[in-house]
């Protein structure tokens, strides 16, 4: 029966529509309301925790973070040549080797600030060396020459060649700065050339010091006990 020949109007239709409706879906109707209902319990049971937890917190005060110590990694060793001196004075002179250095090779042979500092004894394997260029020979210690005098840096590079010798370690960072005229550079430069148990050294990479300072491969002493461990 088409709607022209009806003969209930268009809002009996309509309940006539949402009574089928219910007796195909008894439940749905139900299942609605219940779904409602349960929405609305799980909302008021997150306030009231909500509500719980407040008054848990009533009272607290947030910490003074000035308090709190700050945890820095450690950092590798880096000793000025007064410290050195210091050390010295403290424990009595050590015996270095070849303590006698000529600065005639310094005097004629002047470096640039800006130079690039290279040597190398010939039997050193070229791999060795490269890694030493790279940086990746982990240095042991390091010596800072800044404000030196000529005598003092001269001592201080003795000093930290032997305290690396005495612990067993080939690896050591001396920095002389640049300078204009890169007068401890140079002195630097002559020394390490002469001394017997350098074997190496090569100015750091950038990220390490550049120019400004050297990364110097030692000889290991086998005379020292700790050179078996």
């Amino acid at each position: 029966m088409s709607n022209q020949d009806s003969s209930f109007s268009k809002e009996q239709q309509n309940l006539l529509k949402a009574f089928k409706k219910q007796i195909t879906n008894p439940h749905s109707a139900k299942i609605a309301a219940e779904h409602e209902q349960k929405k609305a319990q799980v909302k008021t049971e997150q306030d009231d925790e909500l509500d719980l937890f407040k008054k848990a917190l009533q009272g607290v005060k947030q910490l003074d973070s000035s308090n709190i110590a700050k945890v820095e990694k450690s950092r590798v060793r880096k000793p000025d040549a007064k410290t050195l001196a210091k050390r010295a004075a403290a424990e009595g002179p050590r015996e270095t080797d070849d303590a006698e250095l000529s600065d005639t090779q310094a005097m004629l042979n002047p470096v640039a600030s800006q130079a690039a500092l290279s040597y190398r004894i010939a039997t050193l394997q070229h791999k060795v060396f490269e890694e030493l260029k790279a940086g990746n020979l982990r240095w042991y210690e390091a010596v800072d020459l800044h404000g030196c005098t000529v005598e003092d840096a001269r001592t201080a590079v003795l000093q930290i060649i032997q305290i690396a010798k005495d612990e067993n370690q080939n690896v050591i960072k001396i920095v002389h700065g640049k300078g204009p005229d890169a007068v401890l550079k140079t002195y630097v430069n002559s020394w390490l050339r002469q001394h017997r148990d350098v074997l190496a050294f090569v100015s750091a990479p950038e990220n390490q010091g550049g120019t400004g300072a050297v990364l110097v491969l030692l000889k290991r002493s086998e005379k020292n006990p700790k050179f078996k461990q």
